[in-house]
């Protein structure tokens, strides 16, 4: 019986993919390099989680684990490189809270967060920081609020990018605080944090892993964590709720990812070596120590976890009446 050609390419499409598939599994994996994408510029929050944990990943694997900063447009670049990666298990990425809030803040993304990424490992999250350059006359949050106030729209704030998680936390806190600033986007978390070193801009919300270090060298002054409770690593910058702005919250997170299509086999390797690296207790107070919680969550967990993320931040962006653009 002769098959119409439709049906001919249905069944071939289906055998090769089921190849496909059993190739992918195989307990060989891995053979050859990997690499872990990260979507913003070091030393930004997402290279430091990725860089911690290479090496013991690459020990556990038996092959080298490459970090491949690929930053820009709001994390999509290195999005959309990851996305359409193969599905083989060689190419992954440090996927940051951005890729919750993008669909929220623009109309046009190259993928589709909860479609075309295969959740491996909530890796970590922490808290941002309010921080600002030491020359800036606000020494507080109370004070920055009053000084925006007097001067709406004419304060700096430096920022990852438009949609990026310390630029949508700045916007929550201009929100809450009825404030107005001059926002300048960077192409990455490092080139943000270095501007605002340099005074090139006088205040930003930025990742506690890339901006802790200017803090304690003296470069950058804290003015406020974002999350509900102090940090257990800086117990004496306040939380900006309790410094002037009630009810503010915004974290950061971390967690890595897989194209869609890469096989369950490989996810759940991929899933039991980071995650045993996450726990180790050298990594753990690494971590801990720029302020970042390790999670290393389930497959599932984590899924669950950026669908609940996604919605949270459509609500926010038209609460807050921002426009995707």
């Amino acid at each position: 019986m002769k098959l119409p050609p439709a049906t001919v390419c249905v069944l071939v499409g289906s055998f090769l993919a089921s190849a496909m598939s059993v190739a992918l599994a195989q307990p060989g994996y891995p053979t050859r390099p990997i690499r872990i994408i990260v979507p913003t510029s070091p030393p930004g929050g997402a290279d430091v989680v990725a860089r911690s944990i290479a090496p013991g990943l690459s020990e556990r694997l038996g092959q080298q684990v490459v970090v491949d900063n690929r930053s820009g447009a709001s994390t999509m670049i290195g999005g959309e490189l990851a996305a359409k990666a193969p599905p083989d298990g060689y190419t992954l990425m440090m996927a940051i809270s951005t890729l919750a809030i993008n669909p929220a803040t623009f109309k046009h993304v190259p993928y589709d967060a909860l479609r075309d990424f295969a959740p491996i490992t909530h890796a970590a999250v922490q808290p941002l920081l309010l921080v600002a350059h030491p020359s800036f006359p606000a020494r507080t949050v109370k004070q920055l609020v009053v000084l925006a106030k007097a001067r709406p729209g004419d304060i700096t704030y430096s920022s990852p990018g438009f949609g990026t998680n310390p630029e949508m936390g700045m916007e929550l806190f201009l929100f809450m605080s009825g404030t107005r600033m001059l926002h300048v986007p960077y192409r990455g978390g490092g080139e943000s944090i270095i501007a605002l070193v340099s005074g090139h801009t006088s205040v930003a919300v930025a990742s506690m892993l890339g901006a802790i270090p200017h803090v304690r060298s003296g470069r950058l002054r804290a003015l406020g964590v974002t999350s509900a409770k102090r940090a257990p690593t800086a117990p004496d910058i306040p939380t900006i709720a309790e410094a002037g702005v009630p009810g503010y919250e915004s974290l950061q997170w971390y967690g890595l990812v897989a194209p869609a299509g890469t096989a369950k086999e490989i996810v759940a390797r991929l899933n039991k070596e980071a995650v045993a690296v996450l726990r180790t207790p050298e990594i753990s107070a690494r971590l801990a120590s720029d302020g970042a919680e390790v999670i290393a969550s389930t497959p599932e967990e984590f899924s669950a976890y950026l669908r609940a993320e996604t919605e949270k931040w459509a609500k926010v962006v038209k609460a807050a009446g921002i426009k995707p653009e």
